[in-house]
């Protein structure tokens, strides 16, 4: 019980100790206006009361990563802490930071505008079009997952759910972001968090004994490997480059930049919190880490959540967290498809403040994903864990070279991206996915690569 109120401990005062250091690096200016002063225009930038943007960005960008990832890591035993804490603070926590107060601080533009800025116009183009076929792929996974939850709880017909889902994806993504997004989100988050924390509680007093095995030795009944394994499966619950797509959408609400740190960087501890409540669940629940991947393999990790919870609260207790991760899905889905409109608005000037023009883009987007929810995504979905953690290698890339040409201490995003450079390409060398290489040849090559990076970073782009 002592590791886990520690990892707790640890995330909190990250939020005030590293996360304020993070803030002084970065330079907030309390008088210069944000853009939901500057721009409101009652659509996307609309100001919000700090309490409503907190909540809204942690539902956002927290997805089914903190629980069903979560999950997953706590296969690999108490190790997966090491890398929910330190991951969260020191990776997680500034990358979602920099990437909203940069939309901030340029008027509520996305990461691509500051890639051409930085990059050029090919490099730009390039990361678009990887950035926009994410943002597609998961909200449609995000909308088909839940759908299939809530067939099986109601007994009732998939289809059913996958039509109500996108018509309620449509809605969300075409009208002013405080019309749904900003009255129902701030309660669907409050309810995950309720729910997450009663869990716990009630495991803590009947259970003291968290980790029954405590060693921070690699205990997956596979033997895969920690190195990278582990760092692909947990994402949102550290690091998640889906953080930078959603970041935005709150960077154009929030009134003051002093709001920055807690609605950012403390969306992302938070999340973090989550992860590390339910990685400690599953660890304690099936009290050896074999049990665990048996009833992962069994039930699936809506299974789990569902099996535990009810243990744990009841059946009413067991439907309410259940009902809480499904919205985690819903409500991370159709934030993608709004920062999709979003994103194409921005690099095609699109004025979004027009009706017609901001329903005729909903309308194609939300099409697009109708069409791809028919194709089986599974052999595309495998990739998803890699391409989320390329585009948080990516995004840390591009802030470390911003800081560098602002003279500002750029090794607070340099150092995890050199770290997540080593694990996406040691990952995809070794994978069947990818090259299927050994291990040890793999994790060679990844952390040669990523040094190369690191010199090539230092001696060339730090000298423009």
């Amino acid at each position: 019980m002592a590791l886990f109120f520690i990892a707790l401990s640890l995330l909190i005062f990250g939020y005030f100790i590293y996360g304020k250091f993070v803030e002084n690096v970065w330079g907030i200016n309390p008088d210069r206006k944000t853009p939901a002063v500057k721009y409101n225009d009652g659509v996307d930038f609309v100001p919000m009361p700090l309490w409503r943007i907190f909540l809204i960005q942690f539902l956002n960008i927290a997805g089914l990563g903190p629980v069903f990832g979560a999950i997953l890591g706590a296969v690999y035993g108490p190790v997966c802490l090491l890398w929910i804490v330190f991951g969260s603070i020191l990776a997680g926590g500034v990358h979602d930071y920099l990437s909203g107060m940069i939309s901030v601080k340029f008027n509520g533009k996305s990461i691509i505008y500051i890639t051409e800025k930085l990059f050029g116009k090919k490099i730009k183009l390039l990361f678009l079009i990887f950035f926009s076929l994410l943002l597609l792929l998961i909200g449609v996974v995000f909308a088909t997952n839940p759908a299939k939850m809530l067939a099986d709880i109601s007994n009732t017909p998939f289809i059913y759910w996958v039509v109500a889902i996108f018509l309620y994806y449509f809605l969300a993504t075409f009208l002013p972001v405080d019309k749904i997004i900003g009255k129902f989100y701030p309660f669907f988050a409050a309810l995950l968090i309720v729910m997450t924390i009663l869990t716990i509680v009630v495991l803590l007093l009947s259970k003291p004994i968290l980790y029954p095995n405590l060693t921070f030795a690699n205990l997956h009944p596979l033997n895969l490997n920690v190195f990278p394994m582990l760092f692909i499966t947990v994402a949102c619950g550290a690091i998640s480059g889906f953080h930078a797509t959603q970041s935005p959408i709150m960077a154009k609400c929030i009134s003051y930049e002093k709001q920055g740190r807690i609605v950012f960087y403390g969306a992302m501890i938070t999340e973090g919190i989550i992860a590390l409540i339910w990685a400690t669940l599953g660890i304690a629940f099936y009290n050896e880490t074999g049990g665990l991947l048996n009833a992962i393999n069994n039930l699936g990790q809506g299974g789990v959540v569902s099996e535990i919870a009810t243990s744990l609260l009841g059946k009413f207790g067991g439907v309410l967290t259940v009902l809480s991760v499904i919205v985690l899905s819903l409500t991370s889905g159709d934030t993608a498809f709004r920062s999709l409109r979003l994103t194409i608005a921005e690099n095609f000037n699109i004025d979004q403040k027009k009706i017609s023009k901001r329903l005729f883009l909903s309308f194609i987007i939300l099409f697009c994903g109708i069409l791809l929810a028919k194709i089986d995504l599974t052999v595309l979905w495998q990739y998803f864990g890699w391409a989320n953690q390329m585009l948080a290698t990516f995004v840390l890339w591009v802030l470390s070279s911003y800081l560098s040409k602002k003279k500002k201490f750029f090794f607070i995003t340099f150092l995890p991206a050199l770290f997540m450079t080593a694990v996406c390409i040691s990952y995809i060398l070794q994978v069947k996915i990818g090259f299927s290489l050994a291990p040890n040849i793999a994790n060679l090559i990844g952390i040669l690569i990523s040094l190369l990076s690191g010199f090539f970073f230092i001696f060339k782009i730090t000298k423009k």
